[in-house]
């Protein structure tokens, strides 16, 4: 089967966030299943630092109503995945991949140039698997705009919703005036969404099967409490909507081969190690240990992932002899917020506003308990990380959190318990459970009973990928 990704960031060329993770991992689970897979992207001017060998394929005119820009394709071939990188100084030559007041206008281009770049490829795709709002346009382009060109009669389109709270809301004149798309989309309702033209809704309609990161936050976009304005549309499309739980880079993430970390184990010897490896990360951030437990986070420090909650939590920690690490970057208010923190506890709190690959290897196998206790979290990777690592996540019952811990609730049962669980987005909620993990700390034999159970769970991409393969077979069937 041949497969084309179409995405605005993959691994190893660039990544601002899981999604840059998740179409590298599926596509190389893909490829290893003897599956035909290329990845379409922008090339980004910070790929220009890569070491990466690129041959130039062919260029082509992008006309946009009046506008003429150039598009040149570029290829590279990584882990058996045929990259064709889309270049254009004018949109994508830029310090940042995103923020910019024309990103409508800049992924109206790479959406177009995406589609005629498919006919680039060495044989046009079965499946044309599309992900978030800058792509998601694709398969109106392709039923709209090429339903005459008998090489895009068979190709099948999915679309994966990774982050809903970006649905691509552009002025409706985009419609004809980028995508050269006729006006009347809009007025029959097709693309139409809160009075403005949706790429993402227009995904949704035009896709043949549409997926999300995990089971539980397919159904939160179900309802009208979940759905972010989308449960309408997505019901219209229910019996071809899916969820599927994402996995984690097993190579990359895996304490028994981590160069990151100062001592490698396993789950036999998860508790000695867990010890030098905390040992280690408290003197990266300078800090002294108490006695308490060791808190982590990384993340993008943003409203969605329950930032404002931790800020409080941290300080009730902090204040009772435990330690707090942070590793991300985000809302300037929030960054402040914390350094602020650390000022009032020096000698526990560490802060690292940004990221940094090693720091965060040594976080997962450092910690105790890791934080993650999002509004909502569609998937989310940490904890399934944090579990490899035999930390325990602390979560709040949504989406792909809800669905990949089971939680400890003051005993160990044969259910399996690994990490501690939330419901009420409140501090009071996240009270609860930092309550729970000082119980279980409490008792040093239960809280690696607990661990070692985390450290086993299975969340390779090979399975996810076989389940993405029965619904390309599914589309492709219809």
């Amino acid at each position: 089967m041949k497969v084309a990704m179409i995405a605005s960031e993959a691994l190893p060329f660039a990544k601002s966030g899981g999604l840059a993770d998740v179409v590298y991992s599926l596509s190389r689970a893909l490829a290893a299943k003897k599956q035909n897979v290329s990845i379409i992207m922008p090339y980004y001017q910070q790929i220009e630092n890569k070491q990466y060998d690129m041959n130039y394929v062919g260029e082509f005119d992008i006309k946009m109503s009046w506008r003429v820009q150039r598009a040149r394709i570029y290829h590279a071939q990584v882990d058996r995945i045929d990259y064709y990188l889309v270049s254009n100084d004018y949109y994508f030559r830029r310090e940042k991949m995103y923020g910019y007041m024309d990103d409508g206008e800049r992924f109206a281009f790479f959406a177009l140039a995406a589609t005629e770049a498919l006919t680039y490829l060495d044989a046009m795709p079965d499946i044309v698997h599309v992900h978030d709002w800058q792509a998601a346009i694709i398969p109106t382009l392709i039923h709209e705009n090429y339903y005459n060109d008998a090489r895009f009669a068979k190709i099948k389109t999915i679309l994966t919703i990774h982050n809903p709270a970006f649905k691509g809301m552009l002025d409706r004149y985009f419609l004809t005036d980028f995508f050269n798309l006729p006006d009347y989309l809009y007025d029959m309702g097709k693309v139409r969404f809160e009075g403005m033209f949706s790429t993402l809704k227009s995904g949704i309609i035009y896709s043949d099967i549409i997926t999300t990161v995990s089971p539980t936050h397919k159904e939160e976009l179900l309802t009208r409490e979940g759905g972010q304005g989308l449960d309408t549309v997505l019901e219209y499309r229910r019996l071809d909507f899916y969820g599927i739980l994402n996995g984690i880079d097993y190579g990359e993430w895996n304490p028994l081969h981590d160069h990151y970390i100062v001592k490698r184990y396993n789950v036999s010897s998860l508790e000695s190690a867990k010890h030098l490896n905390q040992a280690d990360l408290l003197r990266c951030y300078n800090l002294h240990w108490y006695g308490g437990p060791v808190y982590g986070i990384v993340s993008r420090l943003t409203w969605q992932k329950g930032i404002d909650l931790v800020l409080d939590e941290a300080r009730s920690i902090l204040s009772k002899g435990g330690n707090f690490v942070l590793l991300g970057s985000g809302e300037r208010e929030l960054e402040q917020k914390f350094e602020v923190l650390r000022s009032q506890y020096p000698d526990t709190c560490g802060i690292y506003i940004g990221y940094n690959d090693q720091l965060a290897h040594k976080i997962y196998a450092g910690s105790d308990f890791f934080l993650m206790p999002s509004l909502f979290e569609p998937c989310g990777l940490s904890q399934m990380i944090a579990q490899r690592y035999g930390t325990l996540p602390i979560v709040r019952k949504t989406g792909g959190l809800a669905d990949t811990i089971v939680p400890y609730d003051g005993r160990i049962t044969s259910l399996g318990e690994d990490g501690i669980a939330f419901e009420d987005y409140n501090i009071g909620g996240l009270d609860y459970a930092i309550y729970r993990a000082e119980e279980l700390y409490r008792n040093q034999e239960n809280y690696y009973r607990v661990a070692k159970v985390a450290m086993k769970k299975n969340y390779s991409w090979s399975s996810s990928a076989g389940k993405y393969l029965k619904l390309y077979q599914k589309a492709l069937s219809k």
